[in-house]
């Protein structure tokens, strides 16, 4: 007598999203639906746009008896607080795509990682432009903030302080199973370097082990960008080469953020 056998078929796996070239098309359709969401959302918009503004306004009081304190360090922190925010958000937005399974449906369709992430990024970039011109403007029309160099200068390195928060956002969302887990990124990613970055004291004082740290930490760099137009008149080639240095770690950081993107959080 034969026994009947039971054949057993595989479980399902979820297939790997296929490597696609960037296509400009499929990423502004991404911006635009993720700026649609946005819209609807306005306590994320008035968090993308106000915070920085608040913190400065803010700083300037709290150094109403010292003005100069403020002119010290109002420029270094008016690209570190767009930064700061757009870290939050983006890596919050990213993660919620993923968990929601809308970024697996997403990747199911003709659409690369590539193409999310330029997306993203190329979205919140549009609502850096605002929030930096924001920042920028009350801190050198309203407030008052003394700087030597162009205000446009400045709000270009507030500009890609934004885009690297985004760019960093994207990135560490990967590794984030819920959005606590996120949050908590901000003191591992962010603070470092907050406190590396030359703010505080000169990095050239620090332990020269911290010296060497900072100098690979991107922030130091858009820091050193800011100081250099609160000091000089015209484009030094310090601001240039800070300027680079932030949009390249921001593009490097991209990339990586497009190689690491899971479909779904396991």
């Amino acid at each position: 007598m034969t026994t009947p056998t039971t054949s057993t078929s595989p479980a399902p796996t979820l297939a790997p999203a296929p490597t696609r070239a960037l296509s400009l098309p499929r990423t502004t359709a991404t911006a635009t639906r993720v700026l649609r969401q946005l819209s609807h959302d306005p306590r994320t918009i008035a968090l993308l746009m106000l915070i920085p503004c608040v913190m400065l306004l803010l700083l300037r009081y709290v150094f109403d008896g010292s003005p100069r304190t403020f002119d010290n360090i109002g420029a270094s922190l008016l690209g570190i607080f767009p930064l700061i925010t757009m870290f939050l958000v983006t890596s919050i937005a990213t993660l919620r795509e993923r968990t929601s399974g809308t970024l697996e449906r997403l990747l199911a369709m003709p659409l690369g990682k590539g193409d999310l992430i330029a997306g993203y990024a190329l979205a919140f970039g549009a609502l850096a432009i605002v929030q930096s011109a924001l920042a920028t403007g009350l801190a050198v029309w309203f407030l008052g903030l003394d700087v030597t160099g162009s205000p446009w200068l400045l709000l270009l390195v507030a500009l890609l302080d934004a885009l690297l928060g985004t760019a960093l956002g994207l990135f560490v969302s990967a590794f984030a199973a819920s959005e606590f887990q996120a949050v908590q990124f901000m003191p591992a990613v962010i603070f470092p370097q907050l406190l590396l970055c030359g703010l505080f004291t000169p990095r050239d004082n620090m332990h020269p082990a911290l010296e060497a740290i900072s100098d690979v930490l991107p922030m130091s760099y858009a820091v050193d960008g800011m100081n250099e137009v609160l000091r000089h008149t015209d484009v030094t080639a310090a601001f240039v080469r800070d300027a680079l240095i932030v949009a390249g770690c921001a593009l490097l950081v991209l990339a990586l953020g497009a190689a690491t993107l899971k479909r779904r959080t396991a």
